[in-house]
């Protein structure tokens, strides 16, 4: 069985990433030279994390003048992880809710 979360969250788990991400959300499209010159690490480094991103399915790339190659976010693609997040969420809540309960109630 694949883990479709994994990826994901592995992926977002680096600062790195996650403000590239951000970059993304501002800019819509990015290039690694484009990261290079705002984050403090090499344009192999972004190159890298590029990668891990478009492999966790979260950008996808797009050709890009000359040899360029820019990305933008995938749509959707947190949606499996949000689902699971909220789900997680309130079964986590109403979990803690019923130990509150029978904690409160279990003196009487």
């Amino acid at each position: 069985m694949t883990d479709p979360l994994g990826p994901v969250l592995a992926a977002l788990a680096d600062p790195t990433r996650r403000r590239m991400i951000d970059a993304l959300l501002r800019e819509g499209v990015t290039s690694v030279p484009r990261l290079a010159g705002e984050l403090p690490i090499t344009r192999q480094a972004v190159a890298k994390h590029l990668a891990t991103l478009h492999d966790a399915g979260l950008v996808d790339r797009l050709a890009g003048p000359g040899r360029e190659v820019r990305y933008r976010l995938r749509p959707g693609a947190l949606d499996p992880a949000l689902g699971w997040m909220r789900a997680t969420a309130s079964a986590w809540d109403a979990r803690l809710a019923r130990l509150k309960g029978a904690v409160e109630g279990g003196g009487r």
